[in-house]
């Protein structure tokens, strides 16, 4: 028996989103119309099911063209792919980008969580429910709808709002430091507000990773190469692979992605695997709330990553790159797909990288609304069209990843490093910083400073320091807290703003630098929503894969609730108790990094703030 989706044939836009992505069907196994050679010959089998990890590019046609995915038209697509239907009804439900149910052609979306909340998200998500009703479709009016939406990744321009419309024409806009009477001049059919770009914050003589952002014209390749684009690559060939990955490992340069993990050490091991093919995947799915630093890079200097995704490939042999970019950047997607084209256009990328005899291509893959895909064996399993459900470790991705085969992952960040090293050389490099924490590195700050942005600075930089380069607090305001590392990390207080920003300095506190997420909270903040946010942000995202998580996120955000509003109440004392123990529960058994933190910021604020006394 075959079970079947139901709901109707797809209609003909809807093929077309299809056939867009895959090509026209060439007989009736396929979806197209019926030949005299389909009633003897079957067409389809491993070839079309090697397609699968076309299935998200395929969903985001639909989505694109006509605002949701029927179940006609994921019918239609798992013909095409030779899909399951219950599989890829799996795959469409578990990612927010994609809505199952008719929506309107425009969505606005707005952000509701922490740094948006500082800056009035609440005041404008009540304003729009009092003016065209509840979040959701049910809120539709004259052809649109408003959405809350987790962290867009614009905390620096908040409150911040994405724009959507869907249709032959699909187009995507932003909103930052959007204001009530903008927003529904938007929904009620009004023109959409430009966007202006934001310059970097600080003097341009401190910066090095940032130091072409604002200079440059981020769509021009000759630009990029006027601005010593390109001067890393050549000196990667004169190194070649062995030297390229003895630079970093002299320079001691650890993954900013949060793991911390010695580059050069895992450039090596996927050099060194001889199973072929090498993958190469370039995680920006930028997702952790307070995060924005890789949204400004891809936008304002696309040319960098792919340049160093070049010489990436070319040091551990790898032959396919994967840039994965999460669907709430739009500019950022397109940008790095123009920079790709005139990479290839004019020689750096195909079957002959700049006369070196080296294949090597790079295709921008699109994220689908899931913090998960962070994780990189959850990204794997995005890219190859299933659920972002994590994998067990061992194997370990420079063993067995992306497709099964040997796959180096690394973040934007850790990638523009890279350049840094091969232009001024390891030793100069590790000059920077501190012992255990060599070079710059950029922080997200954003709430309650004067100057929010992304900030360049030596590992070791005091958290003071840092906080008071953004113009510190407002007149007449006084720190409550700053959540380090985003919802991932852990609130500090004022008695810590001397810590060094460093991996080992903020260990020695407990901390993390996390994403680089920098969060300041006044005294005007609520302390008491903000962790409910994070709480609900946890229990949204998690995959549901293992107990721990499911389970965990769901009763933490439910005894929160009770804790916060029972004071004095009797079961209080062991409603805190309790979350301590979920929250270790969570991070013993978690099969992840999202499981093992989600509790790392409600816990902090029970003993560093006090919460809960």
């Amino acid at each position: 028996m075959q079970i079947r989706a139901t709901g109707g044939p797809a209609t003909a836009e809807e093929m077309q989103a299809v056939d867009a992505v895959l090509g026209q069907p060439h007989s009736l196994w396929e979806g197209g119309e019926r030949a005299p050679s389909d009633d003897h010959l079957a067409r389809g089998g491993r070839e079309t099911r090697s397609q699968r990890h076309l299935l998200l590019p395929v969903l985001h046609s639909i989505q694109d063209r006509v605002g949701w995915v029927s179940r006609g038209g994921l019918e239609y697509a798992c013909r095409r792919l030779s899909v399951p239907p219950a599989e890829a009804y799996g795959v469409v439900t578990f990612y927010d980008r994609f809505a199952t149910d008719k929506r309107p052609p425009l969505a606005v979306h707005v952000c509701d969580d922490v740094a948006c909340k500082c800056a009035g998200a609440d005041e404008l998500c009540a304003a729009l429910e009092s003016a065209f009703g509840p979040s959701g479709p049910s809120g539709s009016h004259s052809g649109a709808a408003w959405y809350r939406s987790p962290c867009l990744g614009l905390c620096d321009q908040a409150p911040a709002v994405l724009m959507e419309r869907s249709g032959m024409g699909h187009v995507e806009g932003r909103i930052t430091h959007a204001e009530s009477e903008v927003v529904r001049e938007v929904l009620d059919g009004g023109e959409w507000p430009q966007a202006e770009p934001v310059g970097i914050p600080q003097p341009r003589s401190e910066l090095r990773l940032l130091r072409r952002v604002g200079e440059i014209d981020p769509e021009s390749f000759d630009s990029y190469r006027a601005a010593g684009g390109y001067s890393a690559f050549r000196r990667a060939l004169e190194l070649g692979p062995e030297g390229v990955i003895r630079e970093l490992t002299d320079a001691k340069l650890l993954g900013r992605g949060g793991a911390a993990f010695p580059t050069g050490r895992k450039w090596d091991a996927v050099a060194r695997t001889p199973v072929r093919p090498h993958h190469l995947v370039t995680n920006a799915d930028e997702s952790e709330p307070g995060t924005f630093k890789d949204r400004v890079l891809m936008e304002r200097d696309p040319f960098a990553i792919v340049e160093a995704m070049t010489i990436a490939a070319l040091a551990t042999g790898c032959e396919r790159g994967y840039l994965y970019v999460r669907t709430e950047y739009p500019l950022a997607r397109h940008r790095i797909e123009h920079a790709v084209g005139q990479a290839r256009a004019h020689g750096f990328l195909g079957d002959d990288v700049a006369g070196t005899g080296a294949h090597f291509d790079i295709e921008v893959r699109r994220g689908a609304g899931a913090y998960i895909c962070g994780e990189e064996t959850a990204l794997f399993n995005s890219i190859e069209g299933k659920r972002g459900e994590p994998r067990n470790k061992p194997p370990f991705p420079v063993q067995a990843g992306l497709f099964g085969k040997p796959t180096l992952v690394n973040n934007v960040e850790t990638l523009m490093n890279v350049l840094e090293i091969l232009n001024t050389g390891a030793a100069a490099y590790a000059a920077t910083g501190t012992a255990d924490s060599t070079g710059t590195r950029l922080f997200c700050l954003s709430g309650h400073v004067r100057a929010p942005g992304v900030y360049e600075v030596p590992m070791g930089t005091t958290l003071r320091s840092l906080i008071g380069m953004a113009g510190g607090l407002h007149e007449g305001r006084e720190l409550q807290a700053v959540l380090l590392g985003g919802a991932a990390g852990s609130f500090v207080t004022e008695k810590q703003l001397d810590v060094p920003l460093s991996f080992e300095g903020t260990r020695a506190i407990g901390a993390t630098l996390g994403s680089g997420a920098v969060i300041v909270l006044d005294d005007t903040a609520d302390l008491n929503q903000i962790l409910l946010r994070i709480a609900r942000f946890f229990k949204h995202e998690s995959c549901g894969q293992c107990v721990p998580c499911r389970v965990g996120t769901q009763r933490q955000e439910e005894i929160l609730q009770r804790v916060l509003a029972s004071r004095g109440a009797n079961g209080r004392e062991g409603d805190i108790a309790l979350l301590g123990e979920i929250a270790q529960a969570m991070r013993d058994a978690s099969i992840c990094g999202l499981g093992q933190t989600a509790a790392s910021a409600i816990q902090s604020a029970f003993v560093q703030l006090g919460v809960g006394r």
